[in-house]
């Protein structure tokens, strides 16, 4: 009897068990089906919660574990994907499927190397496999876009970089390393709407991401947004205290925004040469921050305008609008510049550039005032050709022509060469020209002011200098020129 209780004690404890699990797979394959069918209508997150049940029913059943990779990867989620994958071919390592999705998980993820093996693995169980062979194709095409994007990385090529990214995040959507290797290399080329922009996507997903902070950090640095540069670079270290560039990056933004500031405290305290040597400190930081040392590079020429150093502050200017060709104050300054030394064609350019960009009455104005002046560098600078200042006197004027006129009059070199003689009749013609304009208020202020010389009473065509000459020296037979040995010459007055 004892032995018959424990026998029976022993069946109604087994039987019940073997129902159970029967009842389970049954139930189990029921989730799967409902999974199937969500997963057709594309409600992927619907079929994740009947994959899971089945799961919970069976979890010794490889196609569950298959079936919700396929749902995790069409959710986007690689990562939880590829534990359902590795799962799946630990309970049968002869599952096709699971090899290739653990494959397509491990390339999305960037990791192509794993990806290789798993799509090898594949082929071995099934060597005709279509898809098996196009997936390993892919991977070792990544492998090789990684290859050339670090070799043009090392040779700041960052737009074949950007390239190289782009092709291989077409089979590693999910790579977090390639997007934020793009997005560097974008901020390296200036486009920083788009590198904060994949930066900024990562952070979403991934606010510790030490790269993607870095990267934030460095497109501010080079907008010139140093401060809040450095915040991002600190955080960065925070999340990974090793991290190089952030550390140099970090380095760098701190001695450039004290040496710039140095540099401007200088300058405002009138200390140029000290302003000078300051920026240009700042100038050898970094040279890939362009923004920044453009600004330098305009400080430091207004720094050199100070100092009457015009031709280095046009140099200086130059190179800051090489570095940003929107930077309209360096224009300006260079324009200024242009002015000062009388290169009136280059500051109109660089005014018109200005205007176009501006439209301002200020800068109209200052465009105004340079096509003035070049128009007036085109005519005879009576001034020059008198050798006087602008604002010589009325009798600086008289002297200055007395001395010319005698020194070019066509009699005094009767005993010259053809050529000589003509020159100095044509030298003397214009010291008489000069002297009429320069000598008469109304038309001095005229000529001045810019307006045409052969307009109204100005008209210079029929101007005769012997006239002027008479009239200057007292009428005709005023005077000749006489030689009393060779070379010498004396005035006889009648």
């Amino acid at each position: 009897m004892a032995a018959a209780a424990e026998c029976d004690v022993v069946m109604a404890a087994t039987e019940p068990e073997l129902l159970d699990d029967e009842e389970a797979k049954r139930e189990a394959e029921s989730f799967k089906e409902q999974g199937n069918a969500y997963y057709a209508k594309k409600d992927y997150n619907e079929a994740y919660n009947y994959y899971t049940k089945a799961i919970d029913m069976c979890p010794k059943n490889a196609s569950y574990y298959g079936n919700r990779a396929a749902t995790l990867m069409m959710l986007g989620k690689f990562r939880e994907a590829l534990g359902d994958a590795q799962q799946s071919v630990r309970l049968d390592d002869s599952f096709v499927r699971g090899h290739l999705r653990e494959g397509k998980c491990h390339l999305s993820l960037g990791n192509a190397m794993a990806a290789c093996r798993s799509f090898q693995r594949a082929l071995e169980l099934d060597h005709k496999n279509a898809q098996a062979q196009q997936e390993f194709k892919n991977a070792n095409a990544v492998i090789e876009y990684e290859k050339i994007a670090e070799t043009d990385f090392e040779k700041r090529d960052f737009r074949k970089v950007v390239f190289c990214m782009d092709r291989a995040l077409e089979f590693a959507p999910a790579c977090h390393r390639f997007k934020i290797l793009k997005a560097e290399c974008l901020a390296m080329l200036g486009r920083y709407p788009e590198a904060q922009s994949v930066a900024s996507d990562i952070l979403r997903m991934d606010s510790t991401n030490a790269d993607a902070l870095y990267v934030r950090g460095l497109c501010l640095y080079y907008e010139d947004c140093i401060e809040k540069a450095v915040q991002f670079f600190v955080q960065a270290l925070r999340m990974a205290p090793d991290h190089e560039k952030a550390c140099i990056a970090c380095r760098n933004a701190k001695a450039l925004k004290a040496k710039k500031e140095d540099g401007n405290k200088a300058f405002k305290e009138g200390n140029y040469k000290l302003a000078y040597e300051l920026y240009t400190e700042a100038l050898g930081i970094d040279p890939n921050n362009i923004k920044t040392n453009a600004k330098l590079y305009c400080n430091r020429g207004t720094v050199n305008s100070k100092l009457r150093k015009l031709d280095d502050a046009i140099e200086d200017c130059t190179s800051a609008v090489k570095l940003d060709a929107t930077y309209i104050k360096a224009y300006l300054r260079r324009a200024q510049c242009y002015m000062d030394t009388e290169q009136y064609e280059e500051a109109v350019r660089d005014y018109e550039k200005v205007y176009q960009t501006e439209k301002t009455k200020e800068h109209k104005q200052l465009l105004k005032n340079a096509q003035l002046e070049l128009k007036k560098s085109k005519r005879k600078d009576y001034y020059k050709i008198l050798g006087v200042d602008k604002n010589a006197s009325e009798d600086e004027i008289k002297k200055a022509y007395r001395k010319r006129a005698l020194m070019h009059h066509p009699d005094r070199h009767s005993g010259a060469s053809a050529e000589v003689q003509k020159e100095e009749e044509k030298k003397f013609k214009e010291v008489g020209e000069a002297f009429t304009i320069l000598s008469d208020p109304k038309k001095k202020t005229r000529y001045d002011s810019g307006q045409d010389l052969d307009e109204e009473s100005m008209n210079m065509g029929d101007f005769d200098a012997n006239n002027i000459f008479k009239a200057f020296f007292g009428g005709p037979g005023g005077f000749s020129f006489e030689a009393s040995g060779p070379g010498n010459f004396f005035f006889q007055f009648g």
